[in-house]
């Protein structure tokens, strides 16, 4: 059996111009309007009025608020999933890239050349947020399974889907900095239950599984 999971990423926050990661920061109009838009051209080209069946969503309120919104606005069950948060980033939380550039260079050249050897002071590791994100892939596949969608949407963070377009075209997690999951934009994701295997949908990239 085959699963369509699109995924949207939050929109612009207060704080989208640091590593905000876990800190619970707050959408601007801005982010929301990008989030709708998307979500409207979606549903615009899609054949039922909403394809969705239900809603996963990251706790954070730059996704849950969102969220909450499209489940009251078409009738469908929303499942807030705490392991779709966006990594946490330690002692470099809410810090703007320029401040952690002129203090730690060096160690924030090594964090984006190489993220699975090294990992900013007091945050969580590459290896650890990819177990974390898997965990919810898991339990988002069993109750798709037990409930009989075959269609869901996850609202959540920019590394979590470049998390998961690594493991779709089976590149390093080192790659995961190029990947792109730009503010307010919807990546579709299959995963095959029999074969245990995510392919990347999106009509932008290859469909390769891992």
């Amino acid at each position: 059996m085959k699963l369509r999971i699109d995924v949207l990423r939050h929109g612009e926050s207060t704080l989208s111009h640091t590593l905000r990661g876990s800190t619970d920061d707050v959408l601007t109009a801005l982010g929301q309007m990008q989030m709708q838009n998307t979500v409207d051209a979606f549903l615009t080209q899609s054949a039922a009025p909403i394809a969705w069946q239900s809603i996963f969503s990251s706790p954070l309120q730059r996704c849950r608020l969102f969220s909450q919104q499209l489940s009251t606005q078409y009738d469908k069950p929303l499942i807030l999933e705490k392991d779709l948060q966006e990594m946490h980033f330690g002692d470099w939380e809410a810090k703007p890239t320029q401040w952690i550039y002129e203090n730690f260079p060096e160690q924030l050249s090594q964090f984006w050349q190489t993220p699975t050897a090294f990992t900013p002071p007091n945050a969580e590791s590459i290896w650890q947020f990819q177990s974390r994100v898997l965990n919810a892939m898991d339990s988002i596949q069993m109750q798709m399974l037990e409930k009989h969608w075959h269609q869901v949407l996850l609202v959540t963070h920019g590394g979590v889907i470049k998390l998961l377009k690594c493991l779709a075209t089976q590149q390093s997690l080192d790659n995961i900095l190029t990947m792109s999951a730009e503010l307010g934009t919807l990546h579709s994701f299959e995963l095959d239950t029999t074969k245990q295997k995510i392919s990347l949908w999106s009509t932008c990239s290859e469909n390769k599984s891992i």
